[in-house]
């Protein structure tokens, strides 16, 4: 029976869900599992995912069934609502269905786009844990990341105040003379802080630290948590994070984890975090939660780890990437299948007539502040122009050898006449076209984009990548461009340029994944361009270089790795009963 989610806010449905929540050992019978396969954490529980691929290793795989969007307005167009509410709809179809989907950062949760449980009917319940840490695999995340630092800038204070006879004989270290301008690390925390985007560290005396600037970028924006995202088991994980490069010494050469010898302890911190958290919709549905990088300035997918238990255990897995298609999905497409070795069935594209009216030229959607009455009351002509977005968008898809299905992700405010105008265009590029009111009506608001899923599984594809490994970056990054957003090319600042020379020049760079950052409010680079934007150029100031999860990130425009607050944030309206310890507000 589906709640009243007009009326009731997300925390009150989650609450009134999570009374008839299986608990870890009713999980255990309903899933088929060993008693030493899942791990109880309180009312949540972790999948032991070796023992549950090493007795499964033989069974075949369920559909692999991918969910992306248009690109958004700064509100975000409900992806995660629409995994929940596909899970729910298949369900009640009778399909053994499940997700993985990624935890959410507390950057969003405390700031303007909330958690990404879902909402409404189609969330993922209990919602205060999911939304406030979870199991901690964040909180493990940042102290691992933060170890590192700690060790790279202890080890530069050391080598400061001793020469290398007092440094050996003190320390039983080599010196490793690193750069301080040319430091990859910072310091993370899972947070929204633009004060902390730039800063300076080592103030005071000489036993005070190394004096130089230094940043802090978001949690999951972490190498580790994007490392996280692909390991294939803990041995792998410990491999990458030895790799990682810190900084680089004098000469150019890469200081490393391993260098440091901190990587193994990096390692301690997060031996936990291999395994995924189970969780379920509001309509009992299960779903694992494993991992959550950022998609503009990380890969964006829950856990490779996640999706193979999740095709082991169900005949239907429901995976999201985040933002729009042309981040979420060419990530997904080019970067997460070719690590994982797994071929999508189905490509979700989820749609909403909010967005499309702002593509078409409506008025400007602010965080935090009322909309404007034209994403409220019907208006054809905007629809019929944003469509350009979903067209573009449905190309990229079919370009990857799938015929996507566009969900229509129905806001009760939306009309039949708009919703028409959206089916008739998206079918016409050659599309599905389904639409969904699981947020309003969980399941049973969902059977016919359940029914179009699953017709859209029985059909053959011809899954291809866009671009080869063999390709040159700046040949890779000039593709993406063209193919994917819609660009005239790429301008590579004097910076950029000298180091994606250096990168392509250096075999060991060769098969390193190609991680664009970008915004993901606009095909561009630019947030303020909406539509279809013609005639632009993709300015790259910077290249990253993920040598642990062997990525090499093009940054364009000026996106930052940490994000700011607003003026509104969220968690001015988040409090806690100090009786029962229930938490109100979270949305």
């Amino acid at each position: 029976m589906a709640f009243d989610a007009v009326n009731m806010a997300d925390w009150q449905i989650s609450e009134a869900a999570e009374k008839n929540m299986p608990t870890p050992e009713e999980w255990r019978d309903k899933l088929g599992l060993e008693k030493d396969e899942i791990l109880p954490m309180g009312r949540l529980a972790k999948l032991d995912f070796l023992k549950i691929m090493n007795r499964l290793k033989d069974k075949p795989d369920g559909k692999y069934i991918e969910v992306t969007a248009i690109t958004p307005t700064p509100l975000g167009e409900g992806k995660s609502t629409t995994s929940c509410g596909l899970m729910e709809g298949l369900g009640k179809r009778g399909k053994n269905v499940g997700g993985a989907l990624r935890q959410p950062s507390g950057g969003p949760t405390m700031n303007v786009k909330g958690t990404a449980a879902g909402g409404g009917n189609s969330l993922l319940i209990p919602m205060t844990e999911f939304s406030l840490g979870l199991t901690g695999d964040i909180n493990d995340i940042m102290n691992a990341h933060n170890l590192g630092m700690v060790a790279m800038t202890a080890r530069m204070q050391h080598e400061r105040n001793y020469n290398d006879e007092q440094l050996a004989r003190l320390t039983g270290m080599r010196r490793l003379d690193i750069d301080p301008t040319r430091v990859e690390f910072g310091w993370i925390i899972d947070f929204c802080a633009q004060a902390l985007r730039n800063i300076v560290i080592g103030l005071g005396g000489r036993t005070d630290g190394y004096t130089m600037q230094s940043k802090f970028g978001i949690a999951v924006g972490s190498e580790l948590m994007a490392i996280l995202s692909i390991a294939t088991d803990l041995a792998d994980l410990k491999e990458r994070i030895n790799n990682i490069t810190v900084a680089f010494d004098k000469s150019g050469k890469p200081v490393t984890c391993r260098d440091l010898e901190v990587g193994n302890a990096m390692a301690a911190f997060m031996r936990n975090t291999i395994n995924p958290t189970l969780m379920c919709t509001a309509e009992y549905n299960p779903c694992l939660v494993h991992a959550g990088p950022f998609a503009n300035i990380a890969v964006g997918q829950s856990s490779i780890i996640a999706d193979r238990v999740a095709l082991k255990l169900f005949d239907y897995n429901i995976t999201e990437s985040g933002f729009a298609a042309d981040i979420g999905f060419e990530k997904f497409w080019n970067v997460k299948c070719r690590y994982s070795g797994l071929k999508p069935h189905v490509s979700v594209l989820t749609a909403t007539i909010r967005a499309l009216k702002m593509h078409g030229g409506g008025p400007k959607v602010v965080p935090g502040k009322p909309l404007d009455d034209a994403y409220t009351k019907e208006n054809i002509e905007l629809v019929e122009k944003g469509c350009e977005n979903m067209v573009h968008l449905i190309n990229v898809i079919r370009k990857a050898g799938i015929n996507p299905v566009v969900c229509i992700n129905r806001f009760y405010s939306d009309t039949d006449a708009e919703c028409k105008v959206v089916r008739r265009i998206a079918e016409a590029a050659g599309a599905r076209c389904a639409e969904s009111k699981h947020w309003e009506k969980g399941g049973d608001g969902a059977l016919e984009f359940a029914d179009a899923v699953i017709d859209a599984c029985n059909e053959e594809n011809d899954f291809k990548f866009l671009y080869p490994l063999e390709m040159k970056l700046r040949d890779r990054v000039e593709m993406i461009t063209k193919e994917v957003y819609g660009g005239d090319g790429v301008d590579w600042s004097a910076e950029a340029l000298a180091k994606v020379k250096m990168l392509e020049s250096d075999p060991q760079y060769a098969d390193y994944a190609t991680m664009m950052v970008k915004s993901h409010l606009s095909l561009t680079h630019d947030p303020t361009l909406k539509g279809v934007p013609k005639g632009w150029r993709l300015p790259v100031r910077d290249v990253l270089i993920y040598s642990g999860a062997k990525f090499l990130c093009p940054c364009a425009g000026t996106i930052s790795l940490m994000p700011g607050t607003s003026s509104n944030p969220a968690f001015r309206r988040i409090d806690v009963d100090p009786e029962t310890g229930k938490v109100s507000g979270l949305f």
